[in-house]
């Protein structure tokens, strides 16, 4: 009995010890959660740690720095809330009240959950500056939660309540949040409606409270007051309030704020007259009727209707009469005009614009220019309505007046095509002295539509006068007959046997081809004819060859003519579309070389480039000036290539450094050339996307570890290396860094290759590094260059001073003498930045002067104007010598490190200012111009 029942209880305990075991692996395993440490209670501690108001400011404004995520942003404004109450200081709580609006802007917080704490923090506030930002945070609030009706219509009771505040930054901050939150179909609490004055019991609405503002006798509430509702105090005496109303009208209904603002157009203040304007050009969708009324002054002459100037010099024109003098008043206004049906809207809008042109300020014209150009350009009816004000504007007294006129018209000549007297107007402005205005107005030429050929022939006399008066104007005065022709073929047809003066008899003696006169004349006859196939038949055999002379000299003035007399000339005679094929072919075909060792490299690139017999890079660009720049990129391109291919290629590499002195000499000369080509295809021409430049920083990368070669082999020593290497490496990542997105596009490249093995790279000795790069560079495949839709090279030509003169600038040596600069700039991007004036003088000395940017002009689009000067000054020279004059790019390659990320919320903080970068080299952007000084010794 014993035994069984000692059996029994083993088998009991074994059954639960089994149960137990089941049980235990059934218990999942515990997980451990790493958390961050709370900002609010990091915060909490430190506000804690306070011993004075300086000390919380500073906690506060370190705190302000920091990120915070958004699941720590309702703890952090609850600290804040609760140190808050506690603090006397109205600084601190200024802060903390600042810090709560930064930090209820986070993204994915919704503020509903601290509504209540926030508004029950004015109650009980009686810092001014303390309760206007407080008032602040309840409109981010409110923007925050735009369909909380509820909680819209409390934050507007809080601001009703306060508008009474004696301090004007309260009331700024309540009709602040009136206007952003109030509604005008929902009335306003009773017991909340409030004024300047006294509560009253009526109920009112949210436009009605603003508007008891209008009147405050600050005007700063003033100014707030209409920025929360408009179409009020556009006549207030204060220059503030009048320029924030114009403001605010502005998105109001459209014709009416449009006739509320061509009123203010007579404003007493000239900012106000300006800021009008300027508005007046943003409104595109007034009404034709009321556009139109902006140059009528009908109902401006004591509500008679009177013609307008414009309209009876056109009368007079029409008729061919002119002005005797002995009709007096002869514009007197015959009818009255009904008072009764006088529209205000036409009242204030009639001859706004007129006003504006003949404002005494000259930024109220320039704006008023603009503002017709901008309202013109949609609007063909209305353009050729202003056409004779803007044309009247050529002759304003103030010469960027002049210039913004022609700016302007010639973005409108589209819609128009100018009369006989309208052209007679525009070409007299070619006798201004300014070479500014005359380049303006032939760029305004090359855009001009006329309606007749006497047009034509007075259009060229003009300019011929203009190009006998002012030399220097020859190639603007080229290439605007060159536009003119092309755009006018059938009025230049019938004119062409004059204007070449054959006969279909006789024979006529042959012009002479020096003449720029004559050269105007062919240019544009040769542009006419390339749309008009019958002209040229009327061509004597003279004017054949001299065709094929400015064909081949001024091939960007001189289309190409199927003309059976000529013959056909390589890619001369071929077109757009063919010379584009070409130049992809021709990188295509480079690009099939395997790498810089392969047999027949260097035959092909020079072939590609420069020696082809009858097309290469260098020709093309001269003949298609639309490709002039993608071109010269190409052929620049490729010459870097061509000349890292032949120092590859030297005996250097398989002969000792002593025995190859002059070869390591030609190759480190090769490969500093090859960076500076690589600083002139990145900075010198514009239109590049990344793959180019990708591209060309390949090609860096291979003449610096060249150069690296190159210095490994000629020094001894490990140290004298070890620098080089480090700063290879880092360029090498910076590139990886730059252009990752590009690095598909770039196989079986060199800079491929490096990648690849940049864990061995920084792992190895100089030496072994060495080693790898040899073998790298010369297994490297070329790249195929893909080229951008169109690339423009920036250039620069000096044309004063000319270099023609023998007679020297004479000065005391010692002292200094002005040497004036003009000059054109095409192409160039940020010129104020980045063009310089290079003086080099006889002894080697080099000065580097950097113009004003008030010294840069814009005469048209692409283009610059600089007319600056340069002092010169040296010691006594014994007889005069010359200087060299140029014009430099400066360009900076290191790209500046992105600064510290600030947290999404704290938009107000000010980051810390960037230096600007250095400039790491410079460009020749010019050729050399020679200039005679002669620096005399001072009289004792």
């Amino acid at each position: 009995m014993a035994a069984h029942l000692k059996k029994r209880v083993y088998e009991e305990f074994s059954k639960v010890s089994q149960q137990q075991q089941v049980s235990l692996e059934e218990v999942p395993a515990k997980k451990l959660r790493l958390t961050k440490p709370s900002k609010s209670a990091a915060l909490h501690i430190d506000l804690c740690k306070a011993t004075s108001p300086t000390d919380a400011l500073q906690y506060l404004l370190h705190f302000a720095w920091k990120p915070v995520e958004t699941e720590s942003v309702e703890g952090v404004v609850r600290i804040l809330l609760e140190h808050y109450y506690k603090e006397s200081d109205n600084s601190v709580r200024l802060k903390i009240a600042s810090l709560l609006g930064l930090l209820l802007k986070s993204q994915g917080f919704a503020p509903v959950c601290v509504v209540d704490d926030a508004i029950n923090t004015l109650n009980n506030e009686k810092s001014h500056q303390v309760l206007a930002q407080l008032l602040d945070t309840l409109l981010i609030i409110g923007t925050q939660l735009p369909d909380k009706i509820a909680i819209i219509q409390r934050l507007i009771d809080v601001a009703c309540k306060h508008l009474s505040s004696t301090y004007f930054r309260v009331r700024n901050k309540c009709l602040q949040l009136l206007g952003c939150l109030g509604t005008v179909d929902k009335p306003l609490s009773k017991e909340t409606d409030a004024g300047p004055g006294a509560q009253t019991s009526h109920v009112r609405d949210v436009q009605s409270v603003i508007s008891d503002y209008f009147q405050d006798q600050d005007p700063r509430v003033r100014t707030a007051a209409f920025k929360a509702m408009a179409c009020k105090l556009l006549s207030d005496d204060y220059e503030q309030v009048r320029s924030a109303a114009v403001q605010m009208v502005w998105i109001r209904l459209v014709d009416d704020s449009f006739g509320k603002i061509c009123h203010m157009v007579c404003d007493g203040s000239w900012v106000v007259r300006v800021q009008a304007a300027k508005l007046l050009g943003s409104m595109h969708q007034v009404s034709p009727h009321f556009l139109e009324q902006t140059l009528d002054k009908k109902l401006m002459s004591d509500l008679r209707r009177k013609r307008t100037a414009h309209e009876r010099a056109k009368e007079l024109y029409a008729s061919g009469e002119f002005s005797s003098g002995r009709r007096w008043a002869d514009d007197a206004p015959k009818e009255k005009v009904d008072t009764s049906g006088v529209n205000l809207i036409d009242s204030g809008a009639c001859g706004a614009f007129v006003h504006g042109l003949e404002d005494e300020m000259y930024e109220v014209r320039i704006a008023a220019v603009e503002a017709l150009c901008s309202l013109a350009q949609p609007s063909p009816s209305f353009a050729e309505k202003c056409l004779d004000f803007l044309v009247d504007m050529f002759n304003d007294e103030i010469e960027e007046v002049q210039l913004q006129s022609i700016h302007v018209l010639r973005q409108i000549l589209t819609h128009i095509t100018l009369r006989e007297d309208q052209l007679d107007t525009v070409l007299a402005v070619l006798e201004d002295s300014s070479r500014d205005i005359r380049e303006a107005l032939h760029e305004l030429l090359c855009y001009t539509n006329v309606s007749t050929k006497e047009c034509i022939q007075l259009a060229l006399v003009e300019l011929l006068k203009n190009l006998t008066k002012y030399p220097t104007d020859r190639n603007s005065v080229w290439k605007c007959l060159k536009f003119l022709g092309a755009r006018h073929p059938t009025l230049v047809l019938p004119i062409v046997p004059e204007l070449l003066s054959t006969h279909p008899y006789f024979d006529t003696p042959e012009p002479d081809m020096d003449d720029p006169a004559y050269i105007a004349v062919l240019v544009l006859v040769f542009n006419a004819a390339k749309s008009c196939p019958t002209m040229p038949a009327l061509f004597s055999d003279h004017t054949f060859r001299h065709y094929a002379y400015l064909r081949d000299s001024l091939s960007h003035l001189v289309p190409h003519l199927r003309v059976r007399n000529l013959p056909a000339s390589g890619v001369g005679s071929s077109s757009l579309e063919s010379a584009q094929n070409f130049l992809q072919d021709s990188l295509i075909r480079v690009s099939a070389l395997q790498n810089l060792e392969t047999p027949g490299a260097q035959d092909l690139l020079e072939f590609t480039i420069r020696f082809e017999p009858l097309i290469d890079l260098q020709r093309l660009g001269e003949l298609q000036t639309e490709l002039a720049g993608s071109a010269d990129f190409c052929a620049t391109y490729l010459h870097c290539q061509l000349l890292l291919t032949k120092a590859l290629q030297e005996k250097i590499w398989t002969m000792a450094v002593p025995l190859c002195l002059k070869q390591n000499a030609k190759v480190s000369t090769a490969a500093r050339q090859i960076l500076d080509e690589t600083y002139k295809l990145e900075f010198l021409y514009s239109g590049l996307e990344t793959q180019q430049i990708a591209a060309i920083h390949n090609v860096r990368l291979q003449a610096k570890a060249l150069q690296l070669i190159l210095t490994a082999r000629s020094k001894r020593g490990v140290d004298c290396v070890l620098g080089v290497c480090e700063k290879f490496l880092q360029d090498v990542e910076s590139f990886q860094r730059h252009f990752m997105t590009e690095l598909p596009h770039f196989q079986d490249s060199f800079v491929e290759k490096l990648l690849e093995l940049m864990p061995r790279l920084t792992a190895c000795k100089p030496l072994d590094l060495v080693k790898i790069l040899q073998t790298t560079l010369r297994q490297s495949k070329f790249i195929h260059l893909k080229l951008p839709e169109q690339i423009h090279r920036a250039s620069a030509t000096i044309i004063e001073p000319t270099g023609e003169s023998d007679n020297p600038l004479r000065f005391t040596s010692g002292l200094v003498v002005a040497l004036d600069i003009d000059a054109t700039l095409e192409h160039v991007q940020d010129p104020q930045t980045t063009v310089k004036v290079q003086v080099l003088y006889p002894d080697g000395q080099s000065h580097i002067i950097h113009p004003k940017p008030g010294d840069f002009r814009t005469p048209g689009p692409g283009r610059v104007r600089l007319i600056t000067q340069v002092y010169l000054s040296h010691s006594a020279w014994t007889e005069a010598c010359q200087i060299e004059v140029r014009l430099l790019l400066a360009y900076s390659s290191s790209s500046s490190k992105p600064s510290a990320s600030k947290p999404a919320w704290n938009e107000s903080m000010d980051g810390l200012a960037t230096s600007e970068s250095c400039i790491e080299g410079t460009i020749h952007l010019s050729k050399p111009v020679k200039v005679f000084i002669m620096p005399k010794p001072a009289r004792r």
